[in-house]
């Protein structure tokens, strides 16, 4: 079976897409796009090998209730994601979202009391984290006990530079909730409050934004949480995660690169962009995600995990906004995603 992909937004993330299901992975052709700007929808649509570049203006019906069309691949504007899942949803196909699912926790439950509605499995979230071999090995030692019981874990989200656009909630809502997310799984535990920090903020940023910022998590078994989101760091992408227990700790391995001895100096490569860094993972997921199509049985993040993680989001704008610990309102997880 070769599964009908429909791309719902051709901006970087979405093309790169593209680029996978057309060249990378098996089992799946795109055969439809759709984009608010019709210029890029048609470099994209060219780039899938001549896939139909549907209507912008209904992409609920061109796009996601056409009958080219086996499942969905959300990769628009953040505000819109919701819109779109609710209606792969109501035709019944299967959707990958890119995070965040959706940019309220009450849009979030939306997603989930229609899917829960339908009574199956549709909905994966595109947290590629999950997917990369050292947050897997990662997942494995903490999961067996290799470390003892998880005390507190240590993260860094540093970008090489951030442009205008971004605001200081998105460290949060954009950026954070990668490791949000992250932690989560590596612990199988809830995170109950957050807290925000603001240092001395560095001068290679747009007055707007305050950067870099520290996010402080507690999870429902007490483990604590540090997060540094550093989006204008300069030096490259560099994504870091650590884990302490009772007997041990055990760290995100920094991506492997040959050792280069040259000019009095001993050093490796660091990646300036996040394409790059999470290569591989993101082939894996969609591999991953286009085989639970042809399989009929969803099996990646769920929808409960990206509601989860906006509520988490939710709670870090707003203890950045205060300064407050701020509680996250989780509300009870329904069977259907236990």
């Amino acid at each position: 079976m070769t599964v009908r992909i429909g791309v719902v937004g051709t901006g970087a993330i979405g093309r790169e897409h593209i680029e996978r299901v057309s060249r990378v992975i098996s089992g799946a052709r795109v055969s439809a796009v759709a984009d608010i700007d019709a210029a890029l929808a048609e470099k994209a649509a060219a780039e899938a090998g001549g896939a139909r570049v549907a209507d912008a203006a209904d992409i609920a019906g061109s796009l996601i209730a056409a009958d080219d069309v086996d499942a969905v691949l959300v990769s628009s504007w953040h505000a819109a994601h919701a819109e779109h899942v609710l209606a792969a949803i109501a035709a019944g196909k299967p959707v990958l979202c890119e995070k965040p699912l959706a940019t309220t926790a009450e849009d979030a439950l939306r997603v989930l009391a229609a899917e829960e509605a339908f009574g199956r499995r549709l909905v994966q979230v595109g947290f590629m984290r999950r997917y990369d071999p050292g947050y897997r090995e990662l997942k494995r030692v903490i999961a067996d006990g290799g470390i003892g019981r998880p005390l507190m874990m240590h993260c860094a989200h540093r970008n090489r530079s951030a442009p205008e656009r971004y605001t200081t909630e998105m460290a949060a809502q954009d950026t954070g909730v990668h490791e949000i997310d992250a932690a989560r799984w590596l612990l199988d535990d809830e995170i109950v409050s957050a807290q925000v920090i603001l240092p001395r903020a560095t001068e290679r940023r747009f007055p707007h934004l305050r950067d870099p910022q520290f996010m402080l998590f507690e999870t429902a078994g007490g483990v604590r949480i540090d997060l540094e989101v550093f989006v204008n760091c300069q030096y490259g992408y560099d994504i870091q995660c650590e884990t302490v227990g009772e007997t041990g700790l055990i760290r995100l391995p920094d991506p492997a690169r040959a050792e280069v001895r040259a000019a009095a100096r001993v050093g490796t490569e660091i990646d300036q962009e996040w394409g790059g860094r999470f290569a591989e993972a993101f082939d894996v997921e969609v591999q991953a995600w286009v085989d639970s199509v042809a399989a009929g049985a969803a099996t990646g993040p769920s929808a409960w995990d990206g509601y989860a993680a906006t509520a988490v989001a939710a709670a870090t704008v707003e203890a950045q906004r205060t300064g407050a610990v701020v509680d996250v309102d989780l509300v009870e997880r329904p069977a259907f995603y236990a």
